[in-house]
């Protein structure tokens, strides 16, 4: 590992092809004494625009908690309710059936059960994500990707290379300076850094969650619609199982219909429809409950639960996997934490969420306490015998079931968004559908996969119960996951006593565990469905990270030197003409090789030539006044060349109507007049001099706007795999072969299927000119 240079010591254009695995250091050369700022002038320098390399990396900065008054996060209460509690809120609508499938064998087993969902409320989605992992967040963002990005900034485990010091200068960046006192912090950080093979487990455990929360997005639509229409059969014996999934199939096309429209429209406007579920589950929970058994109130007691696992022994190990039906929705809780304060999810889970579910259990296990053959259909069977009071209930009951659906499907979405930024999964299309909500998006492939896959969900399974046993593998595994992501941040991040974290594990953390060894056993019975999905995705997302990975490591150890780039720059056979060239290139650190090729087969460089590079920070949101950082990279009486990093977090939204083109001009000028002041001051120029030297600069710009215009170019660039060496080629060495296959064929096949990077760049195609290239890796 080299050695990590002060923040104002300055990066050459290329060093070796070592470097791919060294620590990156900041971009400018470190043996140009001109461009290095002097400490006694530095003061005088404008504090506004000033140059974001010469910031002194003070291993980040404290930034506030987002602030609310209690108004805002009251209203915020109310508007959660419509867009993250909708798959929690009708889970009773399924629970009881999927834990006794087979009917119900002892009357106590109620009593258990009782306990089981009881505590398991209590411990996951309260204890666990309202109380806990909320606090986890990343800048107020959440989900799974957002728990990696936050281990990512306080530990080097990001296996692409792109890691920069004055990256940490990002107002939000809020990275601690490391108590190295805390020995344990210490020691994990260095064990993270260090392990290669750490830092693959710590990405496919992310890519995993991703799938299984996309699996979640296509079970949640299936169970919760399929439970919701069911109760048609109570009403009418004229329809059957078929028509109850042809309904849901119905329903289910029309849902994904309306996804274009954003969480913003829909899940707002349905939040009022929430509230009076709640109530009706709620009301319909105490009348029954004080009608039938209130008895079923000693399920507080956990002993029950030891005597139910005394009682039913294996039995009832595997209902455990209905049980953890009663949790689902806790994951898309923290997913869509973006859109609302946290304080607002606490005191709506609190006085809301939590309450009315419990009471809505104790009034199905009090009913069937009388009515122990009605198990199959307890939601429907235990609303009072009245017809209007059913068939409002039905209703309110379809309606909740599309806006879980809506939540979780939104959550899909933005964990999609969080993994391209990454590198980790294929461009495609992001639609940004609100213009006050910036993460609220919509992503066309996706929905048409969820869509066709619950379609297909639906005619395959026709009923609950299988589903129901899909449904417990992908919850508990995401479960999982993030109580591992917790641990290390309770380890690395908040150095929690050593005490609190053993409870944890040996509270959550088993019950957690034992969920998934019980849906796991149910494989064969439907767990295989996300299962298999997890496969698909994880090994497309497996093949993407690797290529993109392969890539840059390749650009980043044939990258263009200094010297090579001022000879190629004062070539008398380059022909040099006014315009504005934007030369875009994934390297971060120097210059593309593409650009090496480019040249060689067309000999012409703009007057002013700006190489950039779009980068993503494990940050959810970058300030829009620290987005750029540029460099000048050579300079000449006919020649102006830098670069720049344009900075984005995974949730920032980049649109055309943002005018990415003047911005960076803008900023490019602002760089121009500070740079060129420090210089001055430091090598002793009078005030006069450096005015006219800006001004010319500023003009060469203006010129090569005004006369040629802006022109983009963009590498279009395929990789290989290397040709073997004699000894590789005599063993026929099985790593090459895949090599081969997963370079060669998948991600190559993958680039050409997805968005290409002028579509995702938002290039104007008729300023733009591609540049083909084949790299051997």
């Amino acid at each position: 590992m080299a050695e990590e240079q002060p923040p104002t010591a300055l990066l050459p254009l290329s060093d070796t092809g070592s470097e791919a695995t060294a620590e990156p250091r900041p971009m400018i050369d470190s043996d140009d004494e001109c461009t290095r700022p002097s400490r006694q002038h530095e003061q005088h320098l404008p504090t506004k625009t000033k140059n974001l390399f010469d910031i002194e990396a003070s291993g980040g900065r404290d930034v506030p908690a987002r602030a609310a008054d209690w108004g805002t996060i009251m209203r915020l209460a109310f508007q959660c309710i419509g867009v993250v509690y909708g798959d929690l809120g009708t889970s009773p609508l399924y629970v009881l059936p999927g834990i006794f499938p087979d009917g119900i064998k002892h009357m106590d087993d109620l009593l258990g059960v009782m306990s089981l969902i009881i505590y398991s409320i209590l411990f996951i989605p309260l204890l666990k994500y309202v109380l806990i992992v909320l606090s986890a967040n990343d800048n107020g963002e959440g989900g799974t990707f957002a728990l990696y990005s936050l281990l990512s900034r306080h530990a080097k485990i990001n296996l692409t290379p792109t890691r920069q010091i004055e990256d940490q200068n990002v107002s939000n960046y809020n990275l601690p300076t490391p108590n190295r006192r805390n020995q344990r912090a210490s020691t994990l950080k260095s064990a993270l850094e260090t392990s290669k093979p750490t830092k693959c487990l710590l990405l496919l455990m992310t890519m995993l969650g991703v799938s299984m929360l996309i699996g979640d997005g296509i079970l949640t639509p299936v169970i919760s619609v399929l439970s919701a229409v069911s109760g048609v059969k109570q009403a009418t014996a004229a329809l059957d199982d078929a028509a109850v999934m042809w309904i849901s199939v119905a329903i289910l096309v029309l849902l994904f219909q309306f996804q274009r429209f954003g969480t913003d429209k829909v899940g707002y406007t349905f939040a009022p429809f929430l509230v009076l579920w709640f109530f009706f589950l709620a009301a319909i929970g105490i009348y029954n409950f004080v009608r039938y058994d209130p008895a079923v109130a000693l399920g507080f007691n956990p002993w029950y639960i030891v005597s139910y696992f005394e009682r039913n022994g294996k039995r009832a190990w595997a209902s455990l996997g209905g049980v953890v039906l009663c949790l689902t929705g806790a994951e898309a809780l923290f997913a869509d934490l973006g859109h609302f304060h946290i304080r607002s999810i606490q005191i709506s889970a609190c006085s809301v969420l939590i309450p009315s579910i419990l009471l809505a259990y104790l009034g199905q296990c009090s009913y069937l306490r009388v009515h122990p053959q009605d198990v199959a259909t307890v939601f429907y069977s235990s609303i009072p015998d009245c017809k209007p009071l059913y068939w409002s209930q039905f209703v309110v009951a379809v309606l909740a079931a599309v806006i879980a659906s809506q939540a979780i499907i939104s959550a899909s979405f933005s964990i999609v968004q969080q993994a391209m930024a990454m590198g980790c999964f294929p461009r495609v299309k992001v639609v940004h559908t609100s213009a006050k909500y910036e993460g609220q998006v919509y992503i066309p492939e996706i929905n048409t996969f969820l869509m066709l896959a619950c379609v297909a969900v639906t005619l395959g399974f026709k009923n609950t119960v299988k589903i129901g046993n899909a449904y417990g593998i992908a919850v508990a595994m995401v479960f999982v996951l993030t109580s591992c992501f917790i641990i290390l941040i309770m380890v690395l991040i908040w150095k929690t006593h050593f005490a609190l974290i053993l409870l944890y594990c040996l509270t959550i953390g088993l019950i957690e565990l034992a969920f998934l060894s019980s849906v796991l056993y149910k494989f064969d019975q439907g767990g295989y469905l996300p299962l298999a999905f997890a496969l698909i995705l994880v090994s497309i997302m497996l093949v993407w990270s690797y290529g993109y990975h392969k890539k840059y490591s390749y650009e980043l150890q044939n990258k263009v030197s200094p010297d090579q780039l001022a000879r190629i720059v004062t070539d008398p056979k380059i022909l040099h003409v006014r315009g504005l060239g934007l030369f875009y290139t994934q390297l971060v650190q120097g210059v593309s090789p593409v650009f090496t090729h480019y040249v060689a087969r067309v000999p012409v460089l703009h007057s002013v030539l700006v190489f950039i590079s779009i980068k993503f920070l494990p940050i959810s949101r970058v300030p829009l006044e620290e987005r750029f950082v540029f460099e000048e990279a050579f300079k000449s009486e006919r020649q102006l060349i830098f670069r720049c990093v344009v900075r984005y977090g995974y949730k920032d939204a980049r649109k055309k109507e943002d005018g990415f083109e003047g911005m960076l001009v803008r900023r490019l000028k602002e760089f121009i007049e500070t740079s060129t002041v420090r210089d001055d001051v430091d090598e002793g120029v009078v005030e006069g001099e450096g005015a006219m030297e800006v001004g010319r600069h500023i003009g060469m710009v203006d010129e090569a706007i005004r006369v040629g215009g802006v022109v983009y170019v963009l590498g279009e660039s395929q990789i290989t795999a290397a040709a073997a060496t004699g000894g590789e080629e005599g063993r026929k060495d099985w790593r090459l072969y895949m090599k081969k296959m997963t370079l060669g064929c998948l991600y190559n096949w993958l680039s050409r299927c997805v968005r290409q990077p002028d579509e995702v760049f938002m290039i104007p195609r008729q300023s733009l000119l591609k540049v083909g290239i084949t790299y051997e890796v």
